[in-house]
C-alpha cells in the first residue's frame, strides 16, 4: 500500500493544481489500487449517477467502505474533522478532497455552506447519514440534518448506495464473521486491518439505485426517512444473499414526516 500510495500522492498533488476532473478520476484509480492490494473484490449492481452534482447516500460499517466506495463513486467523502489530523490518513483524505466537518453548533453554518459550494461547483458528495459505523448487522438511524444540503441552490440529484460484505475467504459471510469486517466502537484500526488481511477473500456487493432529483421529496425529513427505510431493507436482502425486488420509491404522498 505504501509503494502505491507514495507516487499516487505526488500525482494527485499535481492534479489538484490543474483544472478539470482529472483529480476526481485519479482518486477513483487510487482506491481501485488499494482495493486490489487488500484483495477486496467488488460486485457493483447498477451504475453511478451521471448527472452533476449528485449526493451519494451510503450506509457505513467499516473503514473498508472508503476503499470500496472510493473505487466506484466519482465523489468526495465527508469525514469527521479529527480524521484530517491523523498521520498519513489525513493527508490522503485531503488529497482526495474530503470535506471535514465537526458538527459543532459554532461551525455548523460554515460547514453547511462549504458543502453547498462544493455542490454548486459540480462536485459530487458521498454522505454517510448514520454519522458513524454500524456493526454490519443493521443500518443505523439516519440523521435528517445531513440532508439539508440536498435542498440548497445546487439542487443535486440523490442516489442510494447500499454496501454489504457478503463473502469472506470466498465463503458466505455469517453473523459471527461481521466483527472481522465492521469497524466500530472502540476498535483500533491497525489490529483490525491485520486480522482482516489474514482472512482474505473479501467481497463487497454495492447496489446503486436509480438517481432521483431531491426535489421529488417535500423536505429533508421525508427524504431521510425514505432513504433509511429503503436502504435498511436492501441491506437486509443482500446480507441474506437476495437481490431486492423493488427500488427506492419516490414522490410526495408516499413519504411520511
Amino acid at each position: 500500500m505504501l509503494l502505491w500510495t507514495l507516487p499516487a500522492v505526488a500525482v494527485q498533488a499535481v492534479l489538484l493544481l490543474l483544472p478539470g476532473w482529472g483529480k476526481a478520476w485519479f482518486a477513483r484509480l487510487y482506491w481501485r489500487g488499494i482495493a486490489r492490494i487488500l484483495g477486496l473484490r467488488l460486485r457493483v449492481l447498477g451504475a453511478p449517477c451521471r448527472q452533476r452534482p449528485c449526493l451519494f447516500v451510503a450506509n457505513h460499517c467499516s473503514w473498508v467502505d472508503i476503499a470500496a466506495l472510493g473505487a466506484v463513486l466519482p465523489g468526495c467523502f465527508i469525514a469527521k474533522a479529527e480524521i484530517g489530523r491523523w498521520p498519513g490518513i489525513g493527508l490522503i483524505a485531503r488529497l482526495g478532497r474530503t470535506v471535514f466537518v465537526s458538527r459543532g453548533r459554532g461551525t455548523l453554518a460554515r460547514e453547511q455552506r462549504l458543502l453547498e459550494r462544493r455542490l454548486e461547483r459540480g462536485d459530487n458528495i458521498i454522505l454517510f447519514p448514520e454519522g458513524t459505523t454500524s456493526d454490519g448487522n443493521r443500518v443505523l438511524p439516519f440523521a435528517s440534518a445531513f440532508f439539508t444540503i440536498a435542498f440548497g441552490k445546487a439542487a443535486p440529484w440523490v442516489q442510494a448506495v447500499t454496501i454489504v460484505y457478503d463473502r469472506l475467504e470466498n465463503q458466505p459471510v455469517r453473523r459471527p464473521d461481521r466483527p472481522l469486517i465492521a469497524w466500530y466502537g472502540e476498535m483500533e484500526l491497525a489490529p483490525h486491518l491485520l486480522a482482516l488481511l489474514r482472512r482474505g477473500g473479501l467481497r463487497a456487493t454495492i447496489l446503486l439505485d436509480e438517481p432521483q432529483p431531491a426535489g421529488r421529496y417535500r423536505n429533508r425529513k421525508t427524504l431521510s426517512a425514505a432513504m433509511e427505510r429503503h436502504m435498511s431493507e436492501t441491506a437486509a436482502a443482500l446480507r441474506q444473499g437476495r437481490l431486492p425486488v423493488t427500488g427506492l420509491q419516490s414522490g410526495h404522498a408516499s413519504q411520511r414526516r
